[in-house]
C-alpha cells in the first residue's frame, strides 16, 4: 500500500501504552485515529500482559476492533512495551497491511542483558522477535528533535515525513502522545 502524505487528511492510528508492574498485571494499550488536520475520530483500548509474550497480538487487536478501512499508517509508541513484552512488528505489518512506523525516543546499549536477567526461561523468544525486528535508524524531525524508527511498508525518509506531519512539537507525534495520556489515565483508574 502506498502513503500518500501529499493528501490533505491521511488518518494515522497512534498506538501507546501505561503499565505499573506494582499495581495491575496487565497494561493498557490504548489506540487513536487523528487525521493529519489532528481531527480525532476513532479510539480503541486493549490489554496485554506486563512481562508477558502477547504484545503482537494485543497491538493487531486493537487494530481489529476499529473495524476500519480509511486508517492510511500506523505509529507505534516502542516495540518493547509492558516491561520487556516485544512487540513482532513484521507480524503486525503482515496482519494489518499498513505502513509502520515504530518510534523511540532514546538511544540504548542494548537489551539481550535485560532480556536474560528477568526472563530465563524464554529470553531466547525475546531476543529472537527483537533482533527480527530490525535495526533503528536516527532520524530528525522538523522540530528539531531526534527520534530512532523502524519503518516497514515505507522508506525510512517517507517514515520520517509521517512523523513530521503528525508532529507539532517535541518529538512525539500527536496521536501516539493523546494515546499515552489515554492509557496512562485508564490505568490509573482501573488500578485504583
Amino acid at each position: 500500500m502506498k502513503l500518500r502524505l501529499d493528501k490533505p487528511a491521511i488518518r494515522v492510528l497512534g498506538i501507546a501504552e501505561s503499565f505499573d508492574r506494582t499495581l495491575n498485571k496487565n497494561s493498557i494499550v490504548a489506540g487513536v485515529v487523528m487525521r493529519s488536520d489532528f481531527v480525532v475520530d476513532g479510539l480503541a483500548i486493549t490489554k496485554c500482559t506486563v512481562g508477558g509474550m502477547d504484545a503482537t497480538e494485543a497491538v493487531i487487536s486493537l487494530y481489529r476492533k476499529l473495524g476500519r478501512t480509511d486508517i492510511n499508517a500506523m505509529i507505534l509508541s516502542g516495540c518493547v512495551i509492558s516491561w520487556y513484552n516485544v512487540v513482532d512488528l513484521n507480524a503486525v505489518y503482515e496482519a494489518i497491511g499498513l505502513p509502520l512506523v515504530c518510534i523511540t525516543y532514546e538511544e540504548s546499549e542494548g537489551i539481550r542483558e535485560y532480556f536474560i536477567k528477568n526472563f530465563p526461561d524464554d529470553w531466547q523468544a525475546r531476543v529472537e522477535v527483537y533482533e527480527r525486528n530490525g535495526a533503528r535508524c536516527a532520524v530528525k524531525l522538523w522540530t528539531g528533535y531526534a527520534v530512532f524508527i523502524r519503518c516497514l511498508g515505507v522508506e525510512l525518509n517517507v517514515g520520517k515525513r509521517l512523523l513530521d506531519k503528525f508532529t507539532l512539537h517535541g518529538r512525539i507525534p500527536e496521536p501516539v502522545k493523546l494515546s499515552k495520556l489515554i492509557a496512562k489515565q485508564v490505568m490509573k483508574f482501573v488500578s485504583s
